[in-house]
Parts: C-alpha cells; structure tokens; sequence
C-alpha cells in the first residue's frame, strides 16, 4: 500500500515529514498492511515535474498523495485519488507566474536563489530562471482545475498552522483555501513545518482514516 509524498520546494528524499511517517505510522496501524510513504525529489520545473509524477503515479498505484507547501500544487494536479495537503503554499504559484517578468532582470535570479538555497542532500535543485519561473502560472491555474470549487470529486483534508509565517504573504491562505475546498481541514498551533506532536496528533490519523475511506 503505497502512499505517494510530494515535497515542498527545495525538499527530497531525506525530507523530515515523511522520514518520521514511515518510522512511526506503523505504530498506529491495528489491522491490515502498513503504508509505505514513498517520496522522490522531482523538478522543480512545474512541468517536468508534472510529468515525473504521472509516470510514480502509474507505477507506484498509490492509494492517497500527500502534498507539503509548494509540493501541494503537484499533489493537486494528481487526479482520482484523495489527497492531504499540509501547509499548502496555494498562493506560491500564482504568486510566482506573476512576479516572472522580475526574472528578466539581471541579478534577481541569484538573488532569490541564495535566499532559497536547499540544504545539502538529494534535494530539489531550484532553478529561478524566467524560463521556468514563468510557467508557474499555468501550474497554478493547473492545480485550481482538480478542486471541488472546479468541479472535482476527488476527496481533500488539510492542516494548516496558525503560526504560519506565510500568511503574511498569501502564500498560505485559509480564505483561499477555503474557496477551493470549502471546510475540508484543520489548523494547529503551529508553524509552516508541522510539528512532530501534530504529526502524531492528526496528520497520522488523517491518512488512516482517508485511506480506509472515511474522508471519501
């Protein structure tokens, strides 16, 4: 039983969310097989990543994807099975398709890549061009399509910290979230990187219960 994890930009392999669900979800599994969270670094090219995606998806089967920050935006573009989202950055890719024409301007590239850089490891290579940046738009626009407000039936939870430093900004936005999905999450006392307590609190229960079909 496979469940596909989506990182969030800059992420990977070694990402901490689901390094501690593999480690610990068997623990709270009374029946049947344990889930396998399986997590791969993909492109950050919205587009080339999409399509590593698709190809994980037909190969791995999984029965839920999980989406972390800008990662949820991949997640989203995954259709016909039910989905977590948590700390979904939904502003990020709008966000990004916007401001692309500042990509043009030399220096802004470097700039915003060494304010981005990821940590040493398997981890997303970040590449801020315009030439990627700007298909952010359509990502976004991409992910919008498979929601309920867009007509999708596809079954979605999220959590979302109230200590989210991205609220500022609207890259994390209950409002819009609630537009898209209606009422389908919770917050926890927490920030952007959900905490190992709210990991064990809800996120665990969460994807139990979506997997057993409860959430569906």
């Amino acid at each position: 039983m496979n469940i596909l994890y989506i990182h969030g930009m800059g992420g990977g392999t070694d990402s901490r969310v689901p390094a501690i669900l593999n480690e610990h979800i068997g623990k709270h599994v009374k029946e049947g097989p344990v889930p396998s969270i399986v997590v791969r670094t993909y492109s950050f090219d919205p587009e080339e990543g999409a399509e590593q995606i698709l190809q994980w998806t037909k190969e791995l089967r999984p029965v839920l994807v999980i989406g972390e920050s800008l990662g949820c935006l991949q997640a989203m573009r995954v259709k016909g099975i039910p989905h977590i989202l948590v700390s979904p950055a939904l502003g990020a890719g709008y966000w990004l398709g916007y401001l692309a024409p500042l990509f043009r301007i030399p220096g802004v590239s470097s700039l915003v890549a060494r304010r981005f850089r990821p940590r040493e490891g398997d981890r997303q290579p970040l590449d801020f061009s315009y030439k990627v940046v700007k298909k952010y738009k359509r990502h976004f626009l991409q992910a919008r399509a498979n929601t309920p407000a867009m007509g999708s039936s596809d079954p979605y939870m999220a959590f979302i910290g109230t200590r989210d430093h991205y609220m500022r900004s609207g890259v994390v936005s209950i409002r819009l979230y609630r537009k898209w999905f209606g009422d389908r999450y919770r917050t926890y006392d927490g920030t952007h990187y959900i905490e190992e307590e709210y990991i064990f609190s809800m996120l665990i229960p969460a994807i139990l219960d979506m997997i057993s079909g409860k959430y569906c």
